[in-house]
């Protein structure tokens, strides 16, 4: 029984949701193999090799593979999957595109979004926004599965000294191709990656007060900024900083939250952090059922006050 766990990165470094998805295929039993499947890609594998509780890295150089297109990754995924009883993705956007198609390919059925391993064949996943957890049973010869990142603790990335293996890729599949990429650049810490974050809600009421209010505290702590669905529908915030069921899902250390109300899908995002600040004026919002320290204030009055405190 061996499983495989497909590694996210840049070509030159594993991406941090790698790590716990290799300390959730080390729970199903068995080695863990990683596939690292991109151009000029060596150090990635490299680097791969290193992670903890790795047996083998297998790398995949091509052109093709340079930017994780989902066509040719699950291509490639598929021919390797005779050899694996689990495979595993990072429950992430380029996860969540390849697994699918490999599932539907082999024709077993995805195991969505794990948050525990029970047993080589049993899982658990939160369902209704995280209200219920699921246990799930698969029967499947081959099980594909992708993984909440922020249900499992990391692998560490060093201490590992599996052998790579450099195996010939699958020629490219020729139904998609890479035209070009927009990506917003920040000084701030990846919002799924950050210890710390601070969030603001629709209360704010402009893009300019959440600038005005917000951006001052995640100064003062380091932080990422986060938002709700209803500020970033507004306009306040942008896509990429939404928290929630349709958002990301992130589990800091410190979370501290103004403004929001507490949703049952903004809940589902964040609720697994360690610690959880509220700030609202309404003591009978839902978001003082998860906060560790709530205070019922006037957003406006008090993260000035908590920043200029720090």
């Amino acid at each position: 029984m061996t499983s495989l766990v497909i590694a996210e990165h840049d070509n030159a470094s594993i991406k941090p949701a790698t790590l716990n998805t290799v300390a959730a295929a080390a729970k199903c039993g068995g080695d863990v193999h990683v596939l690292v499947a991109g151009f000029n890609a060596a150090a990635a594998a490299q680097a791969a090799s290193q992670i903890a509780g790795v047996a083998k890295v297998i790398h995949v150089d091509g052109a093709h593979f340079e930017h994780g297109l989902a066509e040719n990754m699950a291509a490639q995924v598929v021919a390797l999957a005779p050899s694996y009883s689990h495979i595993l993705f990072p429950s992430t956007a380029s996860g969540k595109n390849i697994a699918p198609r490999v599932a539907a390919t082999l024709d077993v059925g995805q195991i969505s979004d794990i948050t525990q391993v029970d047993s080589a064949d049993t899982f658990e996943r939160p369902i209704y926004a995280g209200n219920a957890i699921a246990t799930v049973q698969s029967l499947d010869a081959v099980k594909v599965i992708t993984v909440r990142t922020t249900g499992f603790d990391p692998a560490a990335a060093t201490g590992g000294s599996a052998a790579v293996e450099v195996v010939t890729g699958l020629a490219d599949s020729g139904k998609s191709t890479f035209m070009g990429s927009e990506i917003a650049k920040s000084d701030r810490p990846e919002l799924t990656a950050a210890k710390i974050i601070v969030s603001g809600g629709r209360a704010l009421g402009s893009a300019e007060k959440f600038d005005e209010v917000m951006t001052p505290l995640a100064d003062k702590l380091g932080a990422a900024l986060g938002a709700s669905r209803a500020a970033v529908d507004a306009g306040y915030a942008p896509n990429d900083w939404q928290v929630g069921q349709t958002g990301k899902i992130v589990a800091p250390q410190l979370y501290i939250a103004a403004g929001i109300s507490g949703a049952i899908q903004h809940l589902a995002g964040m609720k697994d952090s360690k610690v959880i600040v509220a700030i609202n004026k309404d003591g009978e919002a839902p978001i003082f059922s998860v906060a560790d320290y709530g205070l019922e204030a006037d957003l406006f009055v008090a993260v000035p006050e908590l920043t200029a405190a720090l």
